[in-house]
């Protein structure tokens, strides 16, 4: 084992280098995984679980209004972040592809 840290070692076997192509295409399947995620957090309007009456006898209002309100905002979160990232993946794709055309 090399005695210099991790951060100033070069290996060349760590490296996964693609092709345009191969880039391009895991950028379109990183994309879609993205928009089903997006899609399975919705757009955020719904009202949410409303619960069972067993629930309701369970927990207090208070309690589930707090645990809601925190899913919301987790989930308002994600969303955010999901878009973010879909519009820089996209960007990446479109550049690869614009790339190709030029070359």
């Amino acid at each position: 084992m090399s005695r210099r840290p991790q951060s100033e070692r070069s290996d060349w076997t760590d490296l996964d280098l693609l092709t345009r192509e191969e880039a391009h295409g895991r950028l379109l399947k990183e994309i879609a995984e993205t928009d089903v995620r997006l899609a399975e957090l919705g757009d955020g309007a719904g009202a949410g679980d409303i619960g069972t009456d067993r629930d309701r006898d369970r927990d207090s209002d208070r309690d589930r209004d707090r645990d809601r309100d925190r899913d919301r905002d987790r989930d308002r979160e994600e969303r955010e972040l999901l878009r973010s990232r879909l519009r820089a993946l996209r960007e990446a794709a479109d550049d690869l592809t614009d790339h190709a055309k030029r070359g």
